[in-house]
C-alpha cells in the first residue's frame, strides 16, 4: 500500500483510559491515522475529544450509528478501513456488527461481547462478510510470549503435562465502585460488563495466555469463583482446574483482591522434557527449564539464532531497552495492519504478520466465562467445557 490505513474509534475519549492506549498503539509503527471518532455517549465531551484529537470536524460524531452511515458514504480515497471499539462489554456487539455490515474491518477490546451469544453472531458476521477482526489480548502480543509458543509448538519440550497460569491484582481489595471509581462501576456491575466480573475482565487474558503458548484447548473445567469485598456483584477471586484436550492438567488463578499486586500476569508450562516461565513483570525475559542441563534465559531485542522469526518479527528495541505494555499492544497493530495492507492489495500476508487474536479467540474467551460460572454453580466435581 502507498498510503496509511484509515481508523475510526467508537469509544475512548478523553474521560477514558484505553482509547489512548489503542492510540498510542495505532501509531507506533507510522501505518495508522484516526480519521474518525464518536468517542464518547456524552455529546460535550465528544466533541472536546475529537477536537484534543485534531480530528475534522466533519468527522467528529455524537454517536456511532451516524458515524458509521456517514463513514459508510464517503469515497474509496477518504473511507475509513477499519473500526476500533473501545467502549464496555455491554457496547461491543452492536456497533462491532454494524461496522461489519457497512463493510469495515473492527478492533475490539476484550471480552469481545457481552455474551457467549452475541460472541457466536459476530463469528458468524466475520464469517460471511470476509473481513478481519482484531481482539486485542494485549499480552500474547510480546516477542518472549510468542517465542514461547513457538518453542512449545517445535517438540522442544515434548508433550505437555502441566499449566499454570496466574493474573492477581489488589486494585478492588476495596469497595472502589462505590467510591467514585469509574472504571471499578462498570466492570462490577453485571449490566455492563456481564455475568462475571474478575473472570472475564483478567481471567480471559490469563485463559487466552494459556491456550494461545501451549496450542492446547480446555475440554473439562472445575471452577470455585469468590466475592471477598461484601457489597460486591460479580466475582472478584477465582481458580480453575482445567483439563487439556492432549491430557495435561491446568491451573487457573486470577483474583483483583490480592492487596499489592499490580498487574502479576505469570505463565508456567512443562513438558516431559523441560519448561518455560513468562511473567509480564519482566516481559523481555523467558526462563527455559530443563530436566538434564542448567535453565537457559532468553531475552528480546539480542536476535540470534535461539529466536525465532515470530519473536523477533515482534521485537522493536536492542536489547537491554525495555519493551512493555504498550509495544505489545502496538505488536497487534502492527500485525493487523500488514495483514489488512496485504488484503487490500490482494497479495498474501506472512505468517507472524497473521499472528494475531481474532474473533475465535474471542468465542473462547466468552465460552471461558459461560463454563466457569456454570461449573462454580454445579456440584459436579468436573464439567465439561462447551462452546
Amino acid at each position: 500500500m502507498n498510503r496509511k490505513l484509515r481508523m475510526g474509534m467508537i469509544g475512548g475519549g478523553k474521560d477514558a483510559f484505553i482509547g489512548a492506549i489503542h492510540r498510542i498503539a495505532a501509531n507506533m509503527d507510522g501505518l495508522i491515522e484516526l480519521k474518525a471518532g464518536a468517542l464518547s455517549v456524552n455529546p460535550t465531551i465528544a466533541e472536546e475529544s475529537g477536537e484534543m484529537l485534531f480530528l475534522d470536524k466533519d468527522r467528529i460524531y455524537t454517536d456511532f450509528k451516524t458515524m458509521l452511515e456517514s463513514e459508510a458514504a464517503k469515497p474509496a480515497d477518504e473511507r475509513l478501513d477499519f473500526i476500533t471499539i473501545v467502549t464496555p462489554n455491554f457496547a461491543h456487539f452492536e456497533p462491532a456488527m454494524m461496522a461489519l455490515d457497512k463493510g469495515f474491518h473492527v478492533v475490539i477490546e476484550k471480552p469481545i461481547t457481552l455474551n457467549l451469544e452475541e460472541a457466536k453472531q459476530l463469528a458468524a458476521k466475520v464469517e460471511e462478510t470476509g473481513l478481519s477482526l482484531l481482539l486485542t489480548h494485549t499480552y500474547t502480543g510480546y516477542p518472549m510470549v510468542k517465542q514461547a509458543r513457538q518453542m512449545v509448538a517445535s517438540g522442544a519440550f515434548g508433550k505437555i503435562r502441566k499449566v499454570w497460569v496466574e493474573y492477581p491484582q489488589g486494585w478492588l481489595s476495596r469497595l472502589s465502585e462505590r467510591e467514585g471509581n469509574a472504571q471499578a462501576a462498570w466492570r462490577t456491575d453485571p449490566k455492563r460488563s456481564g455475568k462475571s466480573g474478575c473472570m472475564g475482565d483478567i481471567g480471559t487474558h490469563a485463559f487466552n495466555l494459556a491456550e494461545y503458548v501451549t496450542g492446547l484447548q480446555a475440554e473439562k473445567i472445575c471452577a470455585d469463583l469468590n466475592i471477598m469485598v461484601e457489597g460486591r456483584m460479580l466475582d472478584d477471586d477465582g481458580a480453575v482446574l482445567i483439563k487439556y484436550n492432549n491430557g495435561a492438567a491446568g491451573v487457573l488463578m486470577a483474583s483483583q483482591v490480592a492487596a499489592g499486586e499490580e498487574n502479576a500476569l505469570k505463565l508456567r508450562v512443562y513438558g516431559e522434557n523441560g519448561g518455560l516461565e513468562w511473567a509480564q513483570h519482566e516481559p523481555n525475559t523467558l526462563l527455559v527449564k530443563w530436566l538434564d542441563k542448567p535453565t537457559e534465559v532468553y531475552r528480546a531485542g539480542n536476535g540470534g539464532a535461539h529466536l525465532s522469526s515470530f519473536a523477533t518479527h515482534n521485537a522493536r528495541t536492542p536489547g537491554g531497552h525495555p519493551e512493555g505494555y504498550l509495544e505489545a499492544f502496538g505488536n497487534h497493530y502492527r500485525n493487523f495492519a500488514l495483514s489488512l495492507a496485504a488484503k487490500i492489495d490482494q497479495t498474501e500476508a506472512s505468517p507472524e504478520a497473521l499472528d494475531f487474536p481474532t474473533v475465535k479467540d474471542g468465542v473462547r474467551g466468552m465460552a471461558f466465562i459461560d463454563n466457569v460460572v456454570r461449573s462454580n454453580e454445579s456440584d459436579a466435581k468436573w464439567t465439561t467445557f462447551e462452546v
